[in-house]
């Protein structure tokens, strides 16, 4: 959840700063200008890369995790239905004797 959270506030820092960094270089008036301003656009797009694949892993980390959960349930159902049908000395039907022996 942090990890979507910081991507997800990324967002607008980013947009800012694209179009700040695509009006450098469109207005950039020599050939080192425009050269530093696209450099700085292929950084911006490169952070913006790690912070989808940071993303991606953390999203297949949670489901991992639920596949986990979900596969732990099964295997103790499976567990307790199996204690269940399984023949044994379950109930064992006798006499029961409640409140002494009936003669008061």
């Amino acid at each position: 959840m942090r990890v979507q959270a910081g991507v997800v506030g990324n967002i607008d820092t980013n947009r800012t700063e694209m179009s700040a960094l695509v009006g450098q270089s469109q207005n950039a008036t020599g050939a080192l200008q425009a050269t530093q301003a696209g450099n700085q656009l292929l950084a911006l797009q490169s952070q913006q890369l790690s912070d989808l694949v940071a993303l991606m892993s953390a999203n297949g980390r949670s489901e991992a995790l639920i596949e986990a959960e979900r596969a732990t349930a099964a295997e103790q159902g499976r567990i307790q239905r199996e204690r269940f049908l399984t023949p044994g000395s379950g109930y064992q039907p006798g006499n029961a004797r409640m409140f002494g022996n009936g003669n008061n």
